[in-house]
């Protein structure tokens, strides 16, 4: 399963190249491509986002919150900020949904490199 972020899948959209971009190709066509509710939050919160693009967003499977995940996360965005590295709320909730799901996550954001080392985060690029 992979968890399609919000900056691969905006690339995706704007038509942009990465090997990300063709991860987020590859997930919609074979179905294996997931959102967490934190992206589907930031896709939809674009004023000027077209009712299509909308419905198709909502239509993407979307993964649960599981049970704890706030307490999971709040665990682990204190444990990244004790470390003295930046870890934006957004960018934890994401990390703890794929986390929970054991899917790896597709995206150009390099911020989520601290929940790689922080937790074992699963990118499908790993960082260099």
């Amino acid at each position: 399963m992979l968890c399609l972020d919000t900056s691969s899948l905006i690339a995706y959209l704007q038509g942009e190249e990465g090997a990300d971009v063709d991860l987020v190709d590859q997930a919609l066509i074979d179905q294996v491509g997931v959102l967490s509710p934190v992206t589907v939050a930031e896709l939809l919160s674009d004023p000027d986002l077209s009712q299509t693009l909308r419905r198709t967003i909502l239509e993407l499977p979307t993964l649960s919150m599981s049970e704890g995940v706030w307490e999971r996360a709040g665990l682990l965005r204190a444990k990244v900020l004790r470390t003295g590295r930046r870890a934006n709320l957004a960018d934890t909730l994401i990390a703890q949904s794929c986390l929970d799901h054991h899917a790896t996550l597709v995206t150009r954001d390099r911020d989520f490199k601290t929940f790689v080392s922080a937790a074992g985060l699963r990118v499908a690029i790993p960082y260099s």
